[in-house]
């Protein structure tokens, strides 16, 4: 994992960077995100063009490619590293506004009443609003 920036009450932003921090992400958090990184991840893979003809150069550009193409895989951690908040938004490469933000907590429940100012900070980080109406997914 990559440290993004830190958040309120002694918590952490972390960049979740490869599929075995997903499927950890996903279990210990009890949702989903391992999936979708694996998809994504797949995604901007196919969209990888080699700069090089020469066998051994060709994958010297695809982990950066990668990182640049698919969405950010976000895990806020406390000072115990427990994880209390996923998030995934849009990768460098695409528009902030047309991105469907998503924000959830344990068992894609909803992280805003407990964690807004952590969340309100990597939104300010990244230069975006991250509004509950725009990124919890699970109005109930």
């Amino acid at each position: 994992m990559k440290y993004i920036c830190d958040a309120p009450e002694n918590c952490s932003w972390f960049r979740i960077e490869t599929e075995a921090e997903a499927e950890q992400e996903s279990a210990s958090m009890d949702h989903a995100v391992a999936k979708h990184f694996r998809r994504e991840r797949d995604k901007a893979l196919k969209t990888y063009k080699p700069t090089s003809t020469v066998l051994f150069e060709q994958n010297i550009g695809l982990e950066s490619h990668i990182q640049s193409e698919m969405p950010l895989f976000l895990t806020l951690r406390n000072a115990d590293g427990e994880g209390l908040v996923t998030a995934m938004l849009p990768p460098v490469s695409q528009d902030k506004e047309t991105f469907r933000k998503i924000v959830v907590g344990t068992g894609n429940s909803d992280p805003y009443p407990e964690y807004e100012p952590a969340i309100e900070a990597l939104g300010a980080h990244f230069g975006m609003t991250l509004d509950r109406q725009d990124c919890y997914p699970y109005n109930r």
